[in-house]
């Protein structure tokens, strides 16, 4: 019996061989068989092995949702080199920081997506020595190792290289040359830096192997029972883990992945119950809210899904008894995860009750051990007991790219600690209850509080700004701010959010500002508790328990 294969680009060509004309990719317009992923796969390899990148250089891609994202996925790593796939929501500011920050040597993105979507604007935002720059020989003081940005839809701007272009690099590059390469590379190397917020002004970079993401997926396409025969439904942005993990889990096996670009609920259901999905990802409770209460939920084909990640214990009780009365027949089950982690961590099996499936994050996938632990003493906690989670195992996270300090404060003696707050019950199923960090999770994408406030202090008007959480029916949480203003400095509040808008993703602005001239102290700190109630109470929100 052979070994298994741990590296992206022996995995895609071991599916290929064995899978060669099933569907690998299914988009509304669109479908990619597993051999076709993998010719366009290895095009881009020999473009980028033509280019010089290999190992030690780190690769962006700047895109939505499409084939293309999951073809330079795979072709970046059979080079050796490590895939920086960037959030498409990022704003000027954000990319300013990401790129240089990932050491990032080429960026793959492209111009106009939409009319309020154009990555060639914000990077040209983020970076105004671009204008005029030749697209062969980047030379950027803030983002000094970039060389190259390639543009995959015309029109172009004058600073990238048109696909057609850089793909004609590679037709050099033989058959041979790239199997030796894809040969070479180690399981344990880099495959993925995924950005993700912390609880300073900027993200991290996790940096994650091939063996920690092929390893992670496929124990939870083991925990699923997986199949070629399976088809994994999912909204999730291809940028983010959970994307990627899915896609990664029914790739591996030689079934399909059906996504979209952009999360549309009738286009979501049309194509859930056209294509006969098994599977079903949508794990946030935006995503749920919009696919029970369009008019389409009801009279959509839904009996081929027999497994769905709803995370039922940490949705509202509306949408697990509006699921339960349409899809009885589905296996219903949660998860905890987290980026740093490869994606799941925990996740329900099959055949528990279903009780324990909805009303639980699951229990921990093979090859990770999970701990609830004390935050002060790191004693373990008893059942039930409320701690920090701290988990570890061959497929968590390196380290934090270029940020050893930050590293040091998660991995402690081999374990990982997550910053969330968790507890285990005598079934050894694990509940998430909140986090230990100064963070926000809005519709499912983690938030730093630093991260708004520091922008909110780059406004000349405003002395100091804090930022917590709010209860949101549409979205979980919401970001809102509190503001002490600079002597003899006024702005109001619509000025302050209009400063945050084109700087911050979308979802990073805050919803409600307020302005404070004398804050609530502890010995020695502003307590975020007590702004965060005083608001709750003034907009007659019901506060989560």
């Amino acid at each position: 019996m052979s070994a298994p294969i741990y590296t992206y680009g022996a995995m895609l060509r071991a599916s290929a061989a064995a899978h060669g004309d099933r569907d690998a990719l299914v988009f509304p317009d669109c479908r990619v068989s597993h051999a076709a992923l993998d010719r366009s796969a290895r095009r881009w390899a020999k473009a980028f092995l033509a280019m010089g990148i290999g190992p030690g250089q780190n690769v962006g891609v700047l895109l939505t949702t499409r084939t293309d994202f999951v073809e330079l996925l795979f072709g970046i790593a059979m080079t050796g080199a490590t895939a920086v796939p960037l959030n498409a929501r990022y704003q000027s500011h954000e990319l300013a920081f990401v790129v240089p920050d990932a050491d990032l040597t080429t960026l793959v993105t492209t111009g106009r997506v939409a009319d309020q979507l154009n990555f060639a604007e914000r990077l040209e935002a983020a970076f105004p020595v671009l204008t005029g720059s030749d697209p062969h020989a980047l030379a950027l003081a803030e983002a000094p190792k970039l060389k190259r940005i390639i543009c995959l839809d015309p029109p172009c701007p004058p600073f990238m290289i048109d696909k057609p272009e850089a793909l004609a690099l590679g037709d050099a590059i033989s058959d041979e040359v790239l199997d030796s390469r894809i040969d070479s590379v180690d399981p344990q190397d880099i495959a993925l830096i995924l950005y993700t917020s912390g609880t300073t002004a900027n993200p991290k970079g996790a940096m994650i192997s091939h063996r920690a993401i092929i390893g992670n997926s496929r124990n939870l396409g083991i925990r699923y029972r997986t199949t070629a025969e399976d088809k994994v439904w999912s909204p999730l942005p291809i940028f983010h883990i959970a994307g990627i993990l899915t896609m990664t889990m029914i790739v591996d096996v030689g079934g399909a992945y059906l996504t979209v670009p952009f999360f549309d609920a009738a286009t979501a259901l049309r194509m859930l119950g056209k294509e006969g999905a098994t599977i079903a990802y949508p794990s946030f409770v935006t995503i749920m809210q919009d696919l029970i209460t369009h008019p389409d939920f009801a009279s959509t084909d839904l009996s081929q899904l027999r497994l769905m990640n709803s995370n039922f214990a940490v949705q509202p009780a509306w949408i697990k008894e509006a699921v339960r009365k349409a899809m009885p027949h589905t296996i219903q089950v949660g998860t905890y995860g987290l980026t740093e982690g490869a994606g799941t961590i925990t996740t329900s099996r099959v055949d528990d009750s279903y009780d324990l499936r909805t009303g639980r994050l699951g229990v921990p996938l093979d090859e990770w051990e999970v701990r609830i632990v004390d935050i002060e003493s790191g004693r373990e906690c008893g059942l039930g007991e409320r701690g920090e989670i701290v988990a570890r195992g061959p497929n968590m996270l390196r380290g934090y790219y270029n940020a050893p300090d930050k590293t040091a404060e998660v991995l402690r003696d081999g374990w990982f600690f997550s910053g969330d707050i968790g507890s285990v019950d005598e079934s050894g199923h694990i509940m998430f209850h909140g986090r230990t960090k100064d963070m926000l999770k809005v519709g499912g994408e983690n938030v730093a509080a630093a991260e708004i406030e520091a922008m909110l202090q780059s406004h000349p008007a405003v002395k100091l700004a804090q930022v917590v959480g709010i209860p949101d029916a549409r979205y979980v949480e919401v970001p809102a701010a509190f503001v002490e203003m600079a002597d003899g400095s006024a702005a109001t509040e619509a000025e302050l959010i209009a400063h945050c808008k084109g700087r911050l993703a979308g979802f990073k602005i805050p919803r409600h500002v307020r302005f404070v001239k004398e804050w609530p102290m502890s010995t020695s700190k502003i307590q975020k508790y007590r702004l965060r109630a005083q608001l709750i109470e003034e907009l007659g929100l019901e506060q989560a328990a």
